[in-house]
């Protein structure tokens, strides 16, 4: 009976530890085209992806808070492709500790999306797209200072 409680004790101490320690080092960020191999004058679609951990939200990009860091993707293509308008997912309205009012936040996945178009004179054979990424993530007691993270997806042209 002791040991089963003491185990339970070290398991639970563990869990808090670990949603306690976590930050926004805790997002993993990822960028993907499809298809990663085009031929000129055709479009391809990019997604930026967040996972964010249980324990850990996002703000969305558009905050219901002035205080709030939006977050916001940054594209850079290679001279001569074109990138369209960036699509961010719908957010959840939350009610959180540190807020008097509902905010509008990411959880789990969220997946940003973008299409890239490459003109039909596209003189490379290949070309890296960058996405900069800001974001602030939060746990429910508290922000954590917004973070830029760079995402880099090569593209093969035909």
């Amino acid at each position: 009976m002791l040991k089963s409680s003491l185990l339970v004790a070290v398991v639970v101490f563990l869990f808090v530890g670990t949603v306690a320690a976590q930050s926004s080092a805790d997002v993993n960020v990822a960028g993907s085209l499809a298809p990663d191999k085009v031929k000129k004058g055709r479009i391809v679609r990019a997604s930026v992806t967040m996972d964010i951990p249980a324990g850990l939200h996002v703000q969305s990009s558009k905050p219901l808070d002035k205080f709030l860091v939006a977050t916001k993707l940054d594209v850079e293509t290679p001279s001569g492709m074109q990138t369209g308008p960036i699509s961010y997912p719908r957010a959840l309205m939350k009610k959180l500790k540190f807020s008097k009012s509902t905010v509008a936040v990411y959880e789990g996945k969220a997946v940003i999306r973008f299409n890239v178009t490459v003109p039909a004179n596209y003189s490379g054979g290949s070309g890296e797209i960058k996405g900069k990424l800001r974001f602030q993530a939060c746990n429910d007691d508290s922000c954590f200072p917004p973070v830029t993270r760079e995402v880099k997806m090569q593209l093969y042209v035909e």
